[in-house]
Protein backbone atom coordinates (compact mmCIF):
# COMPACT_ATOMS: atom_id res chain seq x y z
CA UNK A 1 0.00 0.00 0.00
CA UNK A 2 2.55 2.48 0.90
CA UNK A 3 4.16 1.92 -2.83
CA UNK A 4 0.81 3.14 -4.29
CA UNK A 5 -0.70 5.67 -1.83
CA UNK A 6 1.68 8.34 -3.02
CA UNK A 7 0.42 8.53 -6.11
CA UNK A 8 -3.49 8.22 -5.56
CA UNK A 9 -3.91 12.21 -4.72
CA UNK A 10 -2.92 12.47 -8.25
CA UNK A 11 -4.69 10.19 -9.63
CA UNK A 12 -8.24 11.14 -7.93
CA UNK A 13 -7.18 15.10 -8.93
CA UNK A 14 -6.94 13.58 -13.08
CA UNK A 15 -10.24 11.69 -12.33
CA UNK A 16 -12.19 15.20 -11.03
CA UNK A 17 -10.97 16.82 -13.61
CA UNK A 18 -11.58 15.35 -16.20
CA UNK A 19 -15.05 14.82 -14.38
CA UNK A 20 -15.69 18.43 -13.91
CA UNK A 21 -14.28 19.17 -17.73
CA UNK A 22 -17.31 17.23 -19.52
CA UNK A 23 -19.74 19.13 -17.20
CA UNK A 24 -18.83 21.98 -19.17
CA UNK A 25 -21.48 22.21 -22.21
CA UNK A 26 -18.67 21.78 -25.09
CA UNK A 27 -19.72 21.01 -28.58
CA UNK A 28 -19.40 17.12 -28.35
CA UNK A 29 -21.83 17.56 -24.60
CA UNK A 30 -24.21 20.06 -27.13
CA UNK A 31 -24.41 17.46 -30.09
CA UNK A 32 -25.41 14.51 -27.54
CA UNK A 33 -28.08 16.94 -26.36
CA UNK A 34 -29.41 17.87 -29.67
CA UNK A 35 -28.88 14.40 -31.44
CA UNK A 36 -31.13 12.74 -28.50
CA UNK A 37 -33.77 15.57 -28.82
CA UNK A 38 -34.18 15.73 -32.99
CA UNK A 39 -33.23 11.89 -33.59
CA UNK A 40 -33.75 9.14 -30.94
CA UNK A 41 -32.05 8.55 -27.70
CA UNK A 42 -30.79 5.56 -29.36
CA UNK A 43 -28.86 7.71 -31.50
CA UNK A 44 -27.85 10.19 -28.91
CA UNK A 45 -26.26 7.39 -26.94
CA UNK A 46 -24.35 5.75 -30.29
CA UNK A 47 -23.11 9.10 -30.63
CA UNK A 48 -22.34 9.19 -26.97
CA UNK A 49 -20.27 6.11 -27.04
CA UNK A 50 -17.92 7.46 -30.22
CA UNK A 51 -17.21 10.33 -28.48
CA UNK A 52 -16.10 8.34 -25.54
CA UNK A 53 -14.05 6.15 -27.86
CA UNK A 54 -12.33 9.26 -29.17
CA UNK A 55 -11.58 10.03 -25.49
CA UNK A 56 -10.65 6.94 -24.77
CA UNK A 57 -7.83 7.11 -27.81
CA UNK A 58 -6.66 10.16 -26.43
CA UNK A 59 -6.03 9.58 -23.45
CA UNK A 60 -3.95 6.48 -24.09
CA UNK A 61 -1.64 8.00 -27.09
CA UNK A 62 -1.34 11.22 -24.26
CA UNK A 63 -0.38 8.82 -21.23
CA UNK A 64 2.04 6.52 -23.59
CA UNK A 65 3.38 9.85 -25.18
CA UNK A 66 4.02 11.59 -21.84
CA UNK A 67 5.54 8.28 -20.22
CA UNK A 68 7.80 7.77 -23.02
CA UNK A 69 9.15 11.38 -22.58
CA UNK A 70 9.47 11.32 -19.29
CA UNK A 71 11.00 7.95 -19.28
CA UNK A 72 13.95 9.79 -21.27
CA UNK A 73 14.26 13.48 -20.19
CA UNK A 74 13.27 13.74 -16.49
CA UNK A 75 13.49 17.45 -16.91
CA UNK A 76 10.49 17.20 -19.25
CA UNK A 77 7.78 17.15 -16.38
CA UNK A 78 8.38 20.72 -15.68
CA UNK A 79 7.27 21.98 -19.36
CA UNK A 80 4.82 19.47 -19.32
CA UNK A 81 3.24 20.81 -15.91
CA UNK A 82 3.77 24.51 -17.13
CA UNK A 83 2.09 23.94 -20.02
CA UNK A 84 -1.06 21.74 -18.14
CA UNK A 85 -1.08 24.37 -15.73
CA UNK A 86 -1.34 27.11 -18.27
CA UNK A 87 -4.61 25.34 -20.13
CA UNK A 88 -6.38 24.85 -16.38
CA UNK A 89 -6.09 28.82 -16.15
CA UNK A 90 -7.17 29.23 -19.52
CA UNK A 91 -10.48 27.06 -18.70
CA UNK A 92 -10.88 28.70 -15.53
CA UNK A 93 -10.94 32.21 -17.12
CA UNK A 94 -13.62 30.45 -20.16
CA UNK A 95 -15.46 29.52 -17.69
CA UNK A 96 -15.55 32.42 -15.39
CA UNK A 97 -16.24 34.16 -18.76
CA UNK A 98 -19.24 31.55 -19.54
CA UNK A 99 -20.64 32.41 -15.55
CA UNK A 100 -20.85 35.56 -15.77
CA UNK A 101 -22.62 35.54 -19.62
CA UNK A 102 -26.84 35.37 -19.59
CA UNK A 103 -26.80 33.28 -22.79
CA UNK A 104 -28.81 30.22 -21.89
CA UNK A 105 -26.85 26.31 -23.23
CA UNK A 106 -28.20 25.90 -27.19
CA UNK A 107 -28.54 21.61 -28.22
CA UNK A 108 -26.73 21.22 -31.81
CA UNK A 109 -27.80 19.07 -34.04
CA UNK A 110 -25.09 17.71 -36.67
CA UNK A 111 -25.47 18.58 -40.25
CA UNK A 112 -26.53 16.54 -42.79
CA UNK A 113 -29.49 13.45 -43.21
CA UNK A 114 -29.94 10.63 -40.40
CA UNK A 115 -27.07 8.35 -39.75
CA UNK A 116 -26.95 4.66 -38.71
CA UNK A 117 -26.24 3.88 -35.61
CA UNK A 118 -23.30 2.82 -36.38
CA UNK A 119 -22.89 6.04 -38.34
CA UNK A 120 -23.72 8.31 -35.19
CA UNK A 121 -20.49 6.44 -33.47
CA UNK A 122 -17.83 6.99 -36.32
CA UNK A 123 -19.36 10.71 -36.18
CA UNK A 124 -18.54 10.66 -32.48
CA UNK A 125 -15.41 9.24 -32.65
CA UNK A 126 -14.35 11.70 -35.59
CA UNK A 127 -15.64 14.80 -33.61
CA UNK A 128 -13.32 13.84 -30.54
CA UNK A 129 -10.47 12.68 -32.04
CA UNK A 130 -10.46 15.60 -34.51
CA UNK A 131 -10.52 18.18 -32.20
CA UNK A 132 -7.57 20.15 -31.63
CA UNK A 133 -7.64 21.39 -28.26
CA UNK A 134 -8.05 17.56 -26.95
CA UNK A 135 -4.43 17.15 -27.07
CA UNK A 136 -3.72 19.96 -24.59
CA UNK A 137 -6.81 18.87 -22.48
CA UNK A 138 -5.28 15.49 -21.89
CA UNK A 139 -1.53 16.61 -21.06
CA UNK A 140 -3.22 18.78 -18.62
CA UNK A 141 -5.76 16.23 -16.84
CA UNK A 142 -2.85 13.53 -16.99
CA UNK A 143 0.05 15.66 -15.88
CA UNK A 144 -2.00 15.98 -12.75
CA UNK A 145 -1.57 12.86 -11.87
CA UNK A 146 1.85 12.18 -12.90
CA UNK A 147 4.80 12.73 -10.64
CA UNK A 148 8.89 12.14 -11.50
CA UNK A 149 9.47 8.20 -12.30
CA UNK A 150 5.97 7.54 -11.98
CA UNK A 151 5.40 4.20 -12.73
CA UNK A 152 3.32 2.67 -15.97
CA UNK A 153 0.62 1.68 -13.84
CA UNK A 154 -0.64 5.17 -12.84
CA UNK A 155 -0.90 6.51 -16.00
CA UNK A 156 -2.66 3.28 -16.73
CA UNK A 157 -5.10 3.83 -13.87
CA UNK A 158 -5.38 7.37 -15.26
CA UNK A 159 -6.87 5.91 -18.76
CA UNK A 160 -9.16 3.37 -17.57
CA UNK A 161 -10.66 5.48 -14.95
CA UNK A 162 -11.04 8.55 -17.03
CA UNK A 163 -13.06 6.15 -19.72
CA UNK A 164 -15.14 4.30 -17.38
CA UNK A 165 -16.36 8.28 -16.00
CA UNK A 166 -16.37 9.16 -20.18
CA UNK A 167 -18.94 5.89 -21.14
CA UNK A 168 -20.77 6.87 -17.75
CA UNK A 169 -21.21 10.91 -18.19
CA UNK A 170 -21.77 10.97 -21.67
CA UNK A 171 -24.54 8.24 -21.59
CA UNK A 172 -26.12 10.01 -19.09
CA UNK A 173 -26.55 12.43 -21.08
CA UNK A 174 -28.31 11.52 -23.90
CA UNK A 175 -30.53 9.37 -21.75
CA UNK A 176 -31.05 12.62 -19.87
CA UNK A 177 -31.33 15.30 -22.48
CA UNK A 178 -33.42 13.77 -24.81
CA UNK A 179 -36.74 15.98 -23.20
CA UNK A 180 -36.12 19.82 -23.43
CA UNK A 181 -37.31 20.25 -19.74
CA UNK A 182 -33.78 18.53 -18.75
CA UNK A 183 -31.95 20.90 -20.75
CA UNK A 184 -34.23 23.80 -19.37
CA UNK A 185 -33.49 22.57 -15.97
CA UNK A 186 -29.51 22.24 -16.75
CA UNK A 187 -29.55 25.66 -18.36
CA UNK A 188 -31.08 27.00 -14.89
CA UNK A 189 -28.08 25.49 -12.92
CA UNK A 190 -25.21 26.42 -15.91
CA UNK A 191 -24.01 29.80 -14.50
CA UNK A 192 -23.30 28.32 -10.96
CA UNK A 193 -21.75 25.03 -12.83
CA UNK A 194 -19.35 27.30 -14.73
CA UNK A 195 -18.60 29.49 -11.58
CA UNK A 196 -17.45 26.24 -9.44
CA UNK A 197 -15.89 25.04 -12.76
CA UNK A 198 -13.89 28.26 -13.03
CA UNK A 199 -12.90 27.83 -9.43
CA UNK A 200 -11.64 24.16 -9.48
CA UNK A 201 -9.57 24.98 -12.50
CA UNK A 202 -7.63 27.67 -11.16
CA UNK A 203 -7.16 25.47 -8.28
CA UNK A 204 -5.69 22.65 -9.87
CA UNK A 205 -4.06 25.23 -12.61
CA UNK A 206 -2.08 27.10 -9.96
CA UNK A 207 -1.14 23.68 -8.51
CA UNK A 208 0.59 22.46 -11.80
CA UNK A 209 2.57 25.68 -11.72
CA UNK A 210 3.63 25.83 -8.17
CA UNK A 211 4.24 21.84 -7.45
CA UNK A 212 7.67 20.74 -7.73
CA UNK A 213 8.92 17.94 -9.59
Amino acid sequence: MDLVSPYLPGIFLAYTAFLLSIMSPGPNVLAIMGTSMSQSRRSGLALALGVSGGSFCWAILTATGLSAVLASYAFALTVIKIAGGLYLLWLSFKSFRAARSAHDIQAQTLEGEALTQGGYFLRGFTIQMTNPKAALAWTAIISLGLQANAPLWVAAAIVVGTSFLSVAIHTIYALAFSTRPMVRLYSKARRWIQGFLSAFFAVAGLKLLTTRT
